[in-house]
């Protein structure tokens, strides 16, 4: 299965310079948040893939401009293709805003979402926009992630997590790719094309492991 991950700023490669070929293949598109809902939808409507999206904490604007033809995954469990894929947005909340958190917030949403993990067994993907705290976040408060992210990676070892939020412009540390216990995590700013059946085999064996 070919993923596109996106997140926090528009490809213009593709948007802009628009060629089919350039989503030939792609199977599903997994939006983190913060990209224009017009983004979305044009992906939806030029590819033949699904688009499935969670909240940036820029993201309030969806309710003035939805992202026609694309589905939100934002507290659901989706089974694509025998893959299970868990979508959790918003950031940790630095000023009034809908899609921002404290951490007891995020908390009460993951233990309120118990039964939809039990049910499908765990989960292979876990989508958020912020990142898992101490796990490729930021040191300032807005750009800090979440600990239950991190519990989540910790007790269901999904393959992957993808999330956005912390731009590559922001710290020398920035990390498109990471490691944590048995989970890949991808920082997917613009776009990150990756195999869900080759790409944890390639790169996790590469990578050096988070510290918390």
């Amino acid at each position: 299965m070919r993923i596109l991950a996106i997140a926090d700023t528009e490809a213009k490669s593709i948007w802009d310079f628009y060629q089919p070929e350039k989503l030939a293949g792609t199977d599903i598109i997994l939006s983190c948040g913060d990209l224009d809902p017009r983004y979305l939808s044009f992906l939806a409507t030029m590819s033949h893939a699904p688009v499935y999206y969670v909240h940036g904490n820029h993201d309030e604007k969806y309710k003035r401009i939805p992202p026609d033809g694309c589905i939100s995954l934002e507290d659901d469990i989706l089974v694509y293709e025998g893959v299970r894929i868990l979508g959790l947005g918003g950031s940790l909340r630095y000023r009034p805003g809908e899609w921002q958190f404290d951490q007891k917030q995020m908390r009460l949403r993951v233990m309120k979402l118990r039964h939809k993990i039990r049910k499908h067994g765990g989960f292979d993907i876990l989508i958020g926009h912020a990142p898992a705290r101490h796990l490729g976040d930021g040191d300032d408060l807005p750009h800090q992630g979440f600990d239950v992210f991190t519990e989540l990676l910790e007790k269901y070892r999904p393959r992957y997590f993808l999330h956005g939020h912390v731009h590559p412009t922001y710290s020398r540390d920035y990390k498109r790719l990471g490691a944590y216990g048995e989970t890949l995590i991808i920082n997917a700013y613009e776009k990150h094309f990756f195999e869900y059946e080759s790409e944890w085999e390639e790169q996790f064996p590469k990578l050096k492991p988070f510290e918390k």
